[in-house]
């Protein structure tokens, strides 16, 4: 059986929590059945601290880090943090905008499973968290140049690595496209297509 959120209840809890800390909230919204929290960047360590200790949010677990690239922005990244209250059973999504040159203070006081979510976002994205433990890549390797989840990383990267066998080690190298991407024709009116599809030519008569 689907069991969905009591939009009531969130309701509440967005209006309490805008109540509470409004030096911290830009805003706060129930959307799709979920609460999302607009936060400062400035803020975010104060909020996320209330909404861990508050009797009556309680998010006392971390579920999620991530971010979103909006490269025309001068605000350029959405850092999301997702948070869940199993005593409340309740989820809430907490967003700061920052620009590309902002750092974001580390969730690790407070929430020790932030470190590696937070070291993943470094590493696809290049945002810095300031008072992380250990803040270096998670996921590419060493020396491993870009970010490969901005909008703008190419789609082939900037080096590709194997190993050689005469050498006897790993070499990087620059990327060498084998062939030009080519562009699939599959006659279908979906795609914008300029042509007369079959019995397209009765309509016209």
């Amino acid at each position: 059986m689907a069991v969905y959120p009591d939009l009531d209840a969130l309701d509440q809890l967005a209006e309490h929590i805008r109540t509470r800390r409004p030096a911290e909230v830009v805003g706060a919204a129930v959307a799709n059945g979920d609460l999302t929290v607009t936060a400062t960047a400035a803020g975010i360590l104060d909020l996320i601290e209330f909404l861990r200790s508050d009797s009556s949010c309680r998010f006392s677990t971390l579920v999620d880090i991530t971010a979103v690239d909006y490269p025309s922005r001068q605000q350029r990244f959405d850092v999301v943090w997702h948070f869940l209250s199993m005593y409340q059973n309740q989820r809430i999504r907490v967003k700061v905008a920052i620009r590309e040159d902002e750092m974001l203070p580390s969730l690790t006081r407070i929430h020790p499973s932030a470190n590696w979510f937070e070291r993943e976002v470094f590493d696809m994205f290049g945002i810095l968290f300031t008072g992380h433990p250990d803040m270096r890549r998670i996921l590419t390797d060493y020396g491993f140049a870009g970010h490969p989840l901005r909008k703008d990383f190419p789609t082939t990267g900037y080096v590709e690595v194997r190993y050689d066998e005469a050498e006897k080690r790993v070499i990087y190298e620059p990327v060498n496209l084998v062939q030009e991407y080519r562009q699939f024709d599959f006659l279908s009116p979906w795609e914008g297509t300029q042509y007369v599809l079959p019995g397209d030519e009765k309509s016209k008569g």
